[in-house]
């Protein structure tokens, strides 16, 4: 069989309608892909630079900025739940633990001191707050 040799491709309307429709469904995946909401938690995590991290087991978690504490990924309903989970947590680590507070930029001091102190009588004795770390472009706030 002879294939033709000057084969010319998008002459007419209809060899052009195959790329056309590929492209607009595209769009179509792209643009409902966009609507879909993102899994998770949303954070503003405050910017730093240069804070000690940890090197200890660590038990981690999240407020937002209505104040809702999210512990191992569920919504700690009130603060007895989250203060029995951490006893928990504790009796079965054998190192001391340390407690990461992921809290948006909007949480309260007030609100992270209550959650420092009801980790405190759980018997964590060390939390840190999580931060981003500062992209470079801008110099970091200094105390």
């Amino acid at each position: 069989m002879k294939f033709p040799r000057n084969v010319r491709l998008l002459r007419n309307p209809f060899a052009a309608a195959p790329f056309a429709a590929v492209f607009f469904l595209l769009v179509i995946f792209l643009l409902l892909g966009a609507l879909l909401p993102t899994p998770g938690l949303p954070l503003q995590l405050p910017e730093a630079a240069g804070l000690p991290g940890t090197d200890q087991p660590s038990e981690f978690l999240a407020v937002d900025r209505d104040g809702r504490c999210f512990y191992k990924n569920q919504i700690v309903t009130n603060l007895a739940n989250l203060s029995r989970s951490l006893r928990a947590a504790v009796t079965n680590s054998p190192a001391p633990l340390t407690l990461v507070i992921n809290a948006d930029q909007r949480v309260t001091y007030g609100q992270l001191v209550q959650i420092t102190l009801l980790a405190r009588g759980a018997g964590i004795t060390n939390a840190l707050l999580a931060t981003l770390p500062t992209d470079g472009r801008k110099p970091a706030a200094r105390p």
